[in-house]
This record gives C-alpha cells, sequence and structure tokens, in this order.
C-alpha cells in the first residue's frame, strides 16, 4: 500500500526524492487519522526534511491533502523556502528569492491585501510581476520571478512561475503570510479569552467603533496594543473597528494565534511563531492572557471571527506598528539574515 502511495502522491508532486513521499504520506495520514495536535508533531520532521531536499525553482504542491479550511503561508529568509499550510496541514513548499542586502524582504506578520494577475512594478521599470500578491502598500509582494538560488529581489518574494500561478489560485484577499528567520513550525496552544473578567473594572464603552460594511467579507483579524490598552479589528487590511482593552497579564513580547477550527469541544488555535523569537521560551499568554473589554464588544467581535481570523497581541502602541502599510507587525526591512 505504501508502494501505491508514492506511485500516486509521485505523479502529483514536482520532485521524486523519498523525502517527498515521506511528507507525503505522513501529511495525509496525520490529516485522515489523528487530532490537529498530533498530526502537527508528525508533520514536523518530514516538513524540514522536504525543505531541504528542494533545489532552487523547484516546488512542491498536494493540495488534495487539505482540501479547504484557512490557508496560512509561511517564509523563511534564511533558508529561503516557503511552506503553505491549510487546516493546519502543509499542502505546498516552494524555494523562493528574497530581497538581496540593501533591500531586505521585511519580517513581521502580513495579510494580502490586493492580487493582480498581470502587474508591472511602478518602481523598478516597470518590470513583470506576474500572479501579483501584494502584503504591502509600498511594494512587498509575492509573484513569479527568477530564482538564482539566494536572496535577490528588490525586496518582494519571488516564487516559481507556475508555483505562483497555483499559489495565486488557492489564497484569497486576507489570508496571513508570515516572514521569519525562525526555524519554527506553528503549533497548536490556547489563545486568549475574549471578554473575561479582570481585577480592574471593564472599561466604559466609550471610543468604540463598529463599521463592518467598510469590509463586508474576508478574514478578520484583532490586534491588542497592551500599551495603548486598545484593540482594533480589521477585515481584508481595513480597521472595521475598536474598542478599550484591558489585559489581565503583562505582555513582554508579540504573540500571534489563527483560528484553525471551530466545533463543538470549542475553538481551536495555532501559534505562529514570529521573528526574532526563541520557541523553547513560553509566551506568558500561553499560560492564559485574558482581555477584558466594554459590555457587547465581546459579542460583536465572536460575531465575525471565523476560520483563518488571526489574533496578534502587541507590548507596544499601535501607533509603532505598520497598519499605513499594511503590515500587522514588521521589523525593520534591511535586518541583517543570521549567519
Amino acid at each position: 500500500m505504501f508502494a501505491m502511495l508514492q506511485s500516486w502522491l509521485g505523479r502529483r508532486w514536482r520532485t521524486g526524492t523519498s523525502a517527498i513521499c515521506a511528507l507525503a504520506f505522513l501529511t495525509g495520514l496525520g490529516s485522515t487519522l489523528a487530532p490537529p495536535v498530533q498530526a502537527q508533531s508528525l508533520e514536523r520532521g518530514a516538513v524540514m526534511d522536504a525543505v531541504r531536499a528542494l533545489k532552487a525553482g523547484q516546488y512542491l504542491w498536494a493540495p488534495q491533502l487539505a482540501p479547504a479550511g484557512p490557508m496560512l503561508i509561511i517564509i523563511n529568509r534564511a533558508t529561503q523556502r516557503l511552506v503553505v499550510y491549510r487546516n493546519g496541514v502543509p499542502i505546498a513548499i516552494s524555494t523562493v528569492s528574497t530581497g538581496r542586502a540593501g533591500r531586505r524582504t521585511p519580517t513581521g506578520v502580513f495579510t494580502i491585501l490586493e492580487k493582480q494577475v498581470t502587474h508591472f512594478s511602478s518602481l523598478y521599470d516597470s518590470a513583470p510581476m506576474p500572479f501579483m500578491e501584494r502584503l504591502t502598500w509600498d511594494g512587498v509582494a509575492l509573484h513569479g520571478g527568477t530564482l538564482p538560488g539566494y536572496p535577490a529581489s528588490h525586496g518582494c518574494i519571488r516564487l516559481p512561475h507556475a508555483f505562483a500561478k497555483l499559489l495565486y489560485g488557492e489564497t484569497r484577499l486576507g489570508t496571513v503570510v508570515v516572514i521569519t528567520d525562525s526555524p519554527e513550525l506553528p503549533r497548536f496552544v490556547p489563545a486568549p479569552t475574549l471578554g473575561t473578567q479582570s481585577p480592574e473594572p471593564a472599561p466604559a464603552g466609550d471610543g468604540v467603533t463598529w463599521f463592518p460594511e467598510l469590509a463586508p467579507d474576508g478574514p478578520v483579524t484583532v490586534v491588542i496594543s497592551a500599551s495603548d490598552r486598545k484593540l482594533i479589528v480589521l477585515r481584508n487590511g481595513k480597521e472595521i473597528g475598536s474598542a478599550p482593552a484591558i489585559l489581565a497579564n503583562p505582555v513582554e513580547r508579540a504573540a500571534a494565534y489563527m483560528l484553525q477550527a471551530r466545533d463543538a469541544t470549542g475553538d481551536h488555535w495555532m501559534r505562529l511563531p514570529l521573528p526574532g523569537q526563541d520557541p523553547a521560551k513560553p509566551l506568558t499568554s500561553e499560560v492564559g492572557q485574558d482581555v477584558t473589554l466594554p459590555e457587547g464588544v465581546k459579542e460583536t467581535i465572536t460575531g465575525v471571527l471565523e476560520p483563518g481570523a488571526t489574533v496578534l497581541i502587541l507590548p507596544d502602541s499601535l501607533s509603532a506598528t505598520s497598519l499605513t502599510r499594511g503590515a500587522l507587525l514588521e521589523s525593520a526591512p534591511d535586518k541583517a539574515l543570521p549567519k
């Protein structure tokens, strides 16, 4: 049976290495027989093996392993690789070429803001950017391009042309993209609890805004600032609401979560790897982070959350973020890669 699986999957993957066959087999088995947290653990080694096996310009594509569910894209500048997850299962891996020295691709948490099959750069001599998926309003995007095997772009993320077309067909506006140098993979953890009681009184309703008509549909991102004691709600990169918010525990560093699924047992969240964070060091919010909101705000926000929604908790002021560029969390664009 394993040989039959290898043969069947081998025709659908774009390389023939044993690591790739192992990834396809383990991923399919995990998504069918194991609960999400076990499947995630099972896939970890196979994903890393497949990442190492690819050569510049190669990619793997197996969307049938998770036909539906929220999508997450993780790009690693250090390894020049991209992994696509759907419903918590890796469905694709590709080589990439990110920004070269002096024009480093920024690390951080982004969403797809705009998509165009045919696009030409407004900054660099009308250079073609086929199957463009914009991450910031000032020039960072995913698109098809030349992959020499090292960082070579002006800041965009180049993909193999055929892979760029395939990915374009599966993503949607609001899809979350994490750009990092860390080898950490997403993992399932408890997420912050909205609307619970704290030792302090609930904040007053002053400052609550709600305009969902500004972005009628698409994945939702909730950004909470411990410094500002404020929460904002974004949909497709547009702010549709805000409210005062009190966090029960101190926030020393940023944390990000994606809603992977909702069922009778509750909500299931994945922690997303963020730039510069040690995966071995626990986050305060992993052992419990309660967020107290004005009356009625919890119900309003919960009503628009669906699989694919993201919660981002920041220690800093929202004025220090790059929301005007479209980035939810961003490092200095030219930060040097680790040696």
